[in-house]
């Protein structure tokens, strides 16, 4: 990467970072605080309030991508950045739960997600765009762990209504780290890797194999809202004071954190994604199971936190390789908007259905429905098939019209090695996937530098 390349990667993670864990953070203080609230004696309004973000955020992140091509990257990061911390001083200064309800809604207006990647792109060349993706999702898998740890201690420090006003603060500077540090694009253009195409939609919302995939992370993250629905009551009700819950989700995260890192390694190197998926799958199963049945003890909520936390970690790495792996190339930017809208649409419902559930059935209900939820996943993820060992590359193309390009498509289709290929005359690029091994990338430069 050049410097540019990397000042730019790393000020774009840092805004998602920065974003992420506001959101992240009040997950297991929420419920608590919500409860002492005029309305927080109902569980279903808690729910909606913990995940009421996430209904906006899956209506409004592919429209936000398709406007900044419009609008320009940093305008509409702008605007989301202000909409979110407008949401979260709505939230701060809220007396009842129905207005943090208003909070957390506009919160997820501020969906920012699909124009940052797309200023990512714009801003790193193909060659080195997979490390720029792969350091945003690096810093919200770290995000996600510290905000978890953090969250208690904080609570004690300031309270809820006082994170509310941190989250609003720090995407206030997010606002600046935009404009101070992130370079402006000499231009902008589509992305087919990185933006949803509205034209490839029903392509991808017709693959079975990706709509394998949407289900698993409607249910990974619909499962973890639940979760966080019941969990802190019931650490509170075994004795453990809230601001004292980061003992439990610290060494959770820490070992699981570490425990993630083996099975991935194996999974990529060995090409034993599907095993590996399974097993995580089947993990999250078995920790909704101990939920259920391990409620009044401290060490079973523990390790059951354990296994559930180590099984999504995996996931939570896993599935953006498979959607990578199992999308045309040329349309992966538009199965990646589909993922993570569905991602979103799963954190709004599993805390709505959550809190319906433990309002009118009790805690055990919510985890039968988070059993019943992990249970169908396992079907079908046994049932799917093996993700191709291959990985995508990006090149970029010198000015070339389409049949150029459609020429060219098909002469490195025939490489050896080469999956699929798609030259873009629009974007100036070619997107592949090839196998992990016996791939021979000097004949596909050779190939370009002569066609163009």
């Amino acid at each position: 990467m050049s410097p540019a390349e990397r000042r730019a990667s790393v000020s774009l993670a840092a805004i998602f970072g920065l974003r992420m864990f506001g959101m992240f953070i009040i997950l297991p203080v929420f419920a608590l605080y919500a409860e002492r609230l005029p309305g927080g004696a109902s569980h279903t309004l808690i729910g909606v309030a913990l995940g009421a973000y996430g209904l906006t955020q899956a209506l409004l992140q592919i429209p936000f991508g398709w406007l900044s091509d419009r609008y320009g990257r940093k305008t509409v990061i702008y605007g989301g950045l202000v909409l979110f911390a407008i949401g979260s001083f709505v939230a701060a200064s809220a007396h009842t739960l129905y207005m943090v309800i208003v909070g957390r809604v506009i919160q997820g207006a501020g969906a920012i997600s699909g124009a940052v990647i797309a200023l990512a792109a714009d801003l790193t060349r193909e060659e080195h765009r997979t490390q720029a993706m792969a350091l945003i999702g690096i810093t919200i898998g770290i995000t996600f762990s510290a905000s978890m740890v953090a969250g208690p201690p904080l609570d004690h420090w300031i309270g809820v209504p006082g994170i509310f006003m941190l989250t609003g603060v720090l995407a206030l500077l997010a606002i600046g780290v935009v404009y101070a540090l992130v370079p402006n694009p000499p231009h902008s253009r589509f992305h087919s890797d990185s933006e949803a195409n509205p034209a490839a939609l029903a392509k991808v919302l017709k693959n079975p194999q990706l709509l394998r995939l949407n289900y698993g992370i409607f249910a990974l993250h619909s499962g973890l809202m639940a979760m966080f629905v019941v969990v802190p009551f019931a650490l509170r009700a075994d004795g453990l004071a809230s601001n004292q819950h980061w003992q439990i989700y610290l060494p959770v995260m820490l070992i699981g954190f570490g425990l993630m890192v083996p099975p991935i390694i194996y999974g990529e190197k060995k090409a034993k994604l599907k095993q590996v998926f399974t097993v995580a799958v089947a993990l999250l199963l078995v920790a909704q199971l101990m939920l259920g049945e391990l409620m009044r003890s401290l060490w079973g909520i523990a390790v059951s936190l354990l296994v559930f936390f180590t099984a999504f970690n995996v996931l939570e790495a896993i599935l953006p390789s498979l959607i990578s792996k199992i999308a045309p190339a040329g349309v992966k930017g538009t199965a990646s908007g589909v993922y993570s809208s569905v991602q979103f649409a799963g954190t709004f419902a599993g805390a709505a259905v959550g809190g319906w559930l433990s309002q009118h059935f009790g805690a055990p209900a919510v985890f039968a429905f988070c059993t019943a939820v992990s249970a169908l996943w396992l079907l079908l993820v046994a049932t799917m098939q093996a993700p191709p060992a291959v990985r995508t590359r990006m090149y970029a193309l010198p000015d070339t019209d389409g049949a150029r390009a459609q020429r060219l498509s098909h002469e490195l289709a025939q490489l050896p090695g080469v999956r699929e290929a798609v030259v873009s005359a629009e974007e100036g690029a070619a997107y592949l996937k090839v196998d992990m091994a016996g791939f021979d990338e000097q004949r596909v430069l050779q190939l370009i530098q002569g066609r163009t």
